[in-house]
């Protein structure tokens, strides 16, 4: 079975209603990476109600964490919001300055701005959760039961985190973390509490109370996250490997979850999503792809595609590349494949048969729509992008496919063929994919060819003239423009890059040849072969 299944497989032994829940902070830009933490959860969810099963799934928005640092893309005036709470503090306008006008005016918070674009991918993608803000569940008094439970306990919270995480808490340590004045969770000591208030002072060593009903401050992460799991009722969850490992916050949440009266979910563990060449992604440094970014690359289908086809455990290296390319090829692939006859072959060995279901799964759970039929578009990205660099319009791409009036292109197709243009206009685009047809040869490359150079550039031009214009048959005259002079094929390919993109080397040749116009590639080589001689 697919992962997912397997996981709803073992909620179903749970038995009642399932919540499967997954979290984000909306400290800065969402990018792909946090799509593997809600994707996750969103194909567990789909898979539980394939199994039958009562399921709610969730998207927590931690959004009363604090804002821990003024981050490279905020303009200086954020440091006065330093330990305040994203949700209440303003959005960055374009120049990186907090927005106090449209703060005062409508609420839109430094979350909402961070928060609502990764909303817009979510629906593009199919995944439509039940958002629950952290901030006003706290102050709508959801949290007070766990805080007061986790005030009452402080001895007994303390033991467990020092001793499952083997690290030691420091002497003012308290499970209840208040806003000081000025809305700060910097700074702030406890002093003493007497239900239902936390006496504290403040980083200027001014006295406050903080009434925990009011919800006017935030439980330290450790707890915060059992305290989520009791009032929700989350059966479910998945997570990165940090908070996975031995003596991590998921070991000692679900022996404080005691506590709260409330037994932990599932868990499941997954692995970071990296840039190629560039570490793990990360909002505050910088090193992204935004889900939108990539959504105006490929189909939603391709990067639900990314995660239903590895296991959570496994890490996935990425980029907007030839990743990509490969990724998007191998998903038109499988949509194209009759899996479940493949299946039924008698011989096939157990390793193999796993394979498959975990591909017909993986292809099932690509899907937008929740058990909607995933189409293909019968074209590979590959022959997409080398169409949509040799043709000048979209008319010229589906003559080139055979469509027409009479068998139009599918709209799933014409959905491929804009997103291939905004790729191949983007930085992602890969090089070795890119292709730029020259009308002047540079002088300097023409002086470089040799007189064998010349003999095969000669022998190519009247082969091309007189052949069939196709991918074989020109592949055919380039290999022996050569060979007819006893010299490599490579000469014949490096020869014909140089006239024709006036570089040494590029994509796969014969293909692009064969979507050009043929009196153009023609008259492109006789004009080099006048200026060699």
């Amino acid at each position: 079975m697919h992962w997912a299944d397997v996981v709803a497989v073992n909620l179903s032994r749970r038995g009642g209603k399932q919540i499967i829940s997954t979290g984000i902070t909306p400290s800065g830009e969402f990018h792909i990476g946090h799509l593997r933490e809600i994707l996750t959860g969103e194909m567990i969810s789909r898979a539980a109600i394939d199994a039958g099963l009562d399921v709610e799934f969730i998207f927590i928005v931690d959004d009363a964490d604090p804002l821990r640092r003024v981050y490279p893309f905020l303009a200086d005036e954020y440091h006065e919001f330093i330990g305040h709470q994203i949700g209440n503090i303003p959005a960055p306008d374009d120049t990186g300055k907090p927005d106090y006008e449209r703060f005062t005016n409508d609420g839109f918070s430094y979350a909402d701005y961070f928060l609502n674009p990764f909303l817009d991918a979510l629906r593009a993608i199919g995944v439509n959760p039940r958002i629950v803000k952290n901030l006003a569940a706290y102050r709508s008094g959801k949290f007070t039961e766990c805080i007061k439970t986790a005030c009452d306990n402080a001895d007994k919270i303390r033991e467990i985190i020092e001793r499952v995480s083997g690290r030691e808490l420091p002497s003012d340590w308290f499970p209840w973390s208040p806003l000081d004045a000025n809305g700060s969770l910097e700074g702030v000591t406890v002093t003493g509490y007497e239900y239902p208030l936390v006496h504290f002072t403040d980083s200027a060593g001014n006295s406050g109370s903080s009434d925990i009903t009011l919800g006017l401050g935030k439980l330290p992460w450790r707890i915060d996250w059992p305290a989520k799991w009791a009032w929700i009722g989350v059966t479910c969850e998945a997570f990165g490997k940090d908070h996975g490992a031995s003596g991590g916050s998921y070991d000692t949440g679900k022996e404080i979850c005691q506590l709260f009266g409330y037994d932990a979910p599932q868990p499941l563990v997954y692995e970071w999503i990296s840039l190629k060449g560039k570490g793990a992604m990360s909002s505050s440094t910088g090193n992204t792809i935004g889900p939108m970014e990539a959504l105006d690359l490929v189909p939603p289908e391709i990067l639900r595609f990314l995660i239903a086809g590895s296991k959570p455990n496994k890490a996935i290296e990425f980029d907007a590349g030839m990743s990509l390319v490969n990724l998007a090829d191998d998903y038109e692939r499988s949509c194209a494949r009759n899996i479940a006859a493949e299946l039924d072959d008698e011989t096939l060995s157990r390793r193999r048969k796993v394979q498959l279901e975990d591909l017909m799964g993986a292809v099932r759970l690509s899907s937008v729509g929740h058990n909607s039929h995933t189409d293909s578009s019968n074209v590979s990205f590959r022959h997409l992008a080398l169409l949509a660099q040799t043709k000048t319009d979209d008319i010229q791409v589906w003559q080139s496919l055979s469509m027409g009036e009479n068998n139009p292109p599918s709209s799933v197709l014409i959905d491929r063929l804009k997103k291939m243009r905004t790729w191949i206009n983007s930085p992602h685009f890969p090089d070795e994919m890119r292709i730029k047809i020259i009308d002047e040869v540079p002088s300097e490359l023409l002086g470089e060819l040799s007189d064998d150079d010349g003999l095969v550039l000669a022998n190519l031009t009247r082969m091309l003239n007189d052949c069939k214009w196709d991918v074989d048959a020109i592949a055919t005259c380039i290999v022996e423009s050569a060979k007819t002079i006893e010299k490599s094929p490579r000469i014949a390919y490096t020869v014909a890059y140089t006239c024709l993109m006036g570089t040494k080397k590029g994509p796969k040749l014969a293909p692009i040849i064969a979507e050009l116009d043929k009196p153009k590639v023609i008259r492109q080589f006789e004009k080099c072969l006048e200026c060699l001689n």
